[in-house]
């Protein structure tokens, strides 16, 4: 007697969905398998049927990657890639790929595989994919630059393998060519402050590296002078071309340029005949007296801006020292009202402390000085005790007019500027040459902090 088939047993259903499941999410093993086998499948394909490499995707094939892509920001999706071997797939593609959306799509799913530890490790100690990625930096095609980009970064930001492609890129010498070359000719501000990021992290991970791009400069003689880039003229270009975004965008820039400075090579280079010193003193004193700490700013814009302050500060009296550059009334102006804005932040900070006591909250970590701020008031403090003492009456009346310097500015100056930037005898000279000036100043222990007093004989006027 002919009967209808047992129903499956209960939960059957959901344990070969689970079965499918990659790890906690709900992606499936089988639409991911699929996807690949057919991006195999394709590029295959048409390389063995038409001899050449793909050049376009269809709207379904670009969608399908594009799903990858996002799925591979999950962790339990990146591992799941890596034990599919993944990567040895996607680095056949790139290979053989015409298709610029092909190829950024397929760095892109590396780049956010990269995101965590074990694959990260995994895909750094793949030699032929090293050496690919860096070639890449060669390609002429904005996305496929930023993702490889970004891809570099994120490995280079892990300690475990930081050394693995610091010692590649030493050996790849196209690799500073190519990054100065997109510095000097791409519009493409977010390409330009993702390769802003990597020059940085590289100059700043890796000292012998530094020196090297530098020592590969070419003289007017070299053969390849047209060729060659100048990392110094780079950054400089590019971050001329994106200071129009905002202070922001040129914290990168700005610190990859000051460390150039902290080598002797660079710093020779910079202040050498031809060298870029003078435009990059002009655009340094733009951003800093144009940009940053404006007098319309409250005081608090120093704790925003000291990311980009601190470097700026440093390059500049690193060019002052070695150039003997005249330093500007303007920039005056804005060494003074960084020395302001700190000292009202500080006298706000002690406020809330002592407050805070009263309530018997005790926060004193707020009041203390943190490193970044600090470097830019004692860079910010040298600069000016190199101008104070022998600025003529006249400058001083137009930083007056300007409202550059009033008497609560002038007493916040030299309270950062005692005992370390100013002598006993410039000390009498500037409180001397104040009343000249007919600030309505009572300097003494009541205005200036003791600690700095206990250095000088009482002096009131």
């Amino acid at each position: 007697m002919d009967r209808n088939p047992s129903p499956p047993p209960e939960g059957d259903d959901e344990t070969a969905e689970e079965a499918d499941a990659i790890g906690e999410t709900v992606y499936s093993k089988h639409w991911l398998f699929s996807t690949l086998t057919r991006l195999i499948q394709m590029v295959t394909e048409h390389e063995s049927h038409q001899g050449d490499s793909l050049e376009e995707l269809s709207e379904e094939q670009e969608n399908e990657l594009c799903k990858v892509w996002d799925m591979a920001m999950d962790k339990d999706v990146a591992g799941f890639l890596q034990e599919f071997k993944a990567p040895d797939i996607l680095l056949g593609v790139i290979t053989k790929s015409h298709s610029p959306r092909l190829t950024e799509i397929c760095v892109g799913i590396l780049g956010n595989m990269a995101c965590f530890h074990e694959t990260c490790v995994s895909l750094s100690q793949n030699a032929d994919l090293g050496a690919v990625l860096l070639l890449l930096l060669g390609d002429n095609d904005p996305p496929t630059l930023l993702e490889t980009c970004r891809l570099l970064l994120t490995c280079v930001s892990q300690p475990d393998v930081a050394p693995l492609w610091l010692e590649r890129i030493q050996q790849q010498t196209a690799t500073c060519s190519n990054l100065c070359f997109i510095m000097r000719s791409s519009t493409n501000v977010e390409l330009l402050m993702k390769v802003g990021e990597l020059v940085d992290k590289l100059l700043d991970e890796d000292e012998e590296l530094m020196k090297s791009w530098l020592s590969r400069l070419p003289s007017e003689s070299h053969q390849d002078k047209n060729t060659h880039q100048d990392i110094t003229v780079s950054l400089l270009e590019a971050a001329v071309q994106i200071r129009k975004e905002g202070p922001e965008a040129l914290e990168a820039y700005m610190h990859a340029l000051q460390l150039l400075t902290t080598v002797d090579e660079g710093l020779q280079h910079l202040v050498s005949d031809g060298g870029s010193g003078m435009p990059l003193w002009t655009f340094v004193c733009e951003v800093v007296c144009e940009d940053l700490c404006q007098p319309d700013d409250p005081p608090l814009i120093l704790q925003e801006q000291k990311a980009l302050l601190a470097p700026a500060l440093a390059l500049l009296s690193a060019l002052h020292t070695s150039l003997q550059i005249d330093i500007s009334l303007s920039l005056v102006g804005s060494l003074l009202r960084i020395l302001y804005f700190y000292a009202e932040n500080q006298r706000n900070c002690w406020d809330r402390v002592s407050e805070q006591r009263q309530t018997g909250e005790n926060r004193r970590d707020e009041a203390e000085r943190d490193i970044q701020t600090q470097a830019v008031v004692e860079i910010a403090g040298e600069l000016l005790s190199a101008v104070l003492t022998c600025m003529p009456r006249d400058a001083v009346s137009d930083l007056m007019k300007d409202d550059h310097l009033t008497d609560k500015i002038w007493v916040a100056a030299l309270k950062n500027l005692l005992p370390e930037y100013i002598t006993a005898p410039e000390l009498l000279y500037l409180l001397s040459t104040a009343a000249q000036w007919k600030f309505p100043l009572t300097l003494s222990t009541s205005t200036i902090s003791k600690p700095f007093w206990s250095c000088w004989p009482r002096i009131d006027c």
